[in-house]
């Protein structure tokens, strides 16, 4: 069985909002390359992988959280999976790859958003997306289009592309 760490600040994406997500995105993530920034609890990473996704990046700094996530691939044995410890906007500011599905998910209390939106477009395969959770409504910046969007008590969530 695996388990979720007891992280102070940790906000697992709530199960409704997940399968509403992965409603929007299709069954299967056959074949597609996930990103899942800021993991946290790995919810949506480990979803993707396990609807076929080819290959899930998390990155995740807190070290309990990171051990915990470390655990249920091993238990899981996600082979597709591979984790990184590292901040999230200092891995999208340095990672060259491209990827079809970005989730993101940053401290509800940071900077990072704006200046995420700004480097993840030069991280999307063509017809790729990003799925964000913010703690409050917010305007997306260009070139990013709002496909789909919803709101889950005080948890915003929508999906973008480029435009």
């Amino acid at each position: 069985m695996i388990s979720f760490p007891d992280v102070p600040g940790l906000r697992p994406t709530p199960d409704r909002v997940r399968e509403t997500l992965f409603n929007w995105l299709g069954q299967t993530l056959y074949g597609r390359t996930c990103l899942d920034l800021f993991a946290g609890s790995g919810a949506l990473g480990l979803e993707a992988a396990s609807r076929g996704a080819e290959q899930v990046v998390m990155v995740e700094l807190n070290s309990t959280a990171f051990r915990a996530l470390q655990d249920n691939i091993k238990k899981l044995g996600c082979a597709n999976v591979f984790l990184r410890a590292q901040d999230g906007l200092e891995f999208a500011s340095r990672d060259n790859r491209r990827y079809d599905v970005i989730f993101l998910d940053p401290p509800f209390q940071s900077d990072y958003l704006p200046r995420l939106l700004e480097i993840l477009p030069q991280r999307l395969n063509e017809n790729g997306v990003v799925y964000v959770e913010s703690g409050g409504a917010i305007d997306m910046p260009p070139p990013w289009q709002v496909v789909k969007s919803g709101k889950a008590g005080q948890v915003h969530y929508r999906l973008l592309k480029v435009t």
